[in-house]
């Protein structure tokens, strides 16, 4: 979130429409999660539930990651500012992939606790 208020706030970009990717943040894992609360058991991960919801995830990944691109090759924002919002997307979404690998486990040590 530090690259994504610095591409937005710094004094020589001064424009706030890479922050609009926070939008993507919030609504990338709210397929998965749903999907996951409505998958059988025995079914596995391969249902066509998850299998939707794993492409309107990924569409909101390759969304995220178009939009600082866009504005920038339209001119609306610098490129500096794009290069900062796409470092911004890179550690979010590598945070919540750990997130979700992490606590998808339910075998591991820290479950005992």
């Amino acid at each position: 979130m530090t690259f994504v208020i610095l591409a937005c706030a710094l004094p020589q970009y001064k424009l706030w429409w890479p922050f609009f990717v926070v939008l993507f943040y919030i609504l990338c894992p709210i397929p998965t999660m749903i999907a996951r609360r409505h998958t059988d058991g025995a079914g596995g991960s391969n249902s066509a539930c998850m299998e939707t919801a794993v492409f309107i995830t990924m569409g909101f990944l390759v969304s995220s990651f178009a939009l600082p691109i866009v504005l920038a090759r339209a001119g609306v924002i610098f490129w500096g500012a794009c290069y900062l919002t796409l470092a911004g997307n890179v550690i979010v979404y590598l945070t919540i992939l750990g997130f979700f690998t992490i606590f998808d486990m339910d075998d591991s040590d820290y479950a005992m606790w």
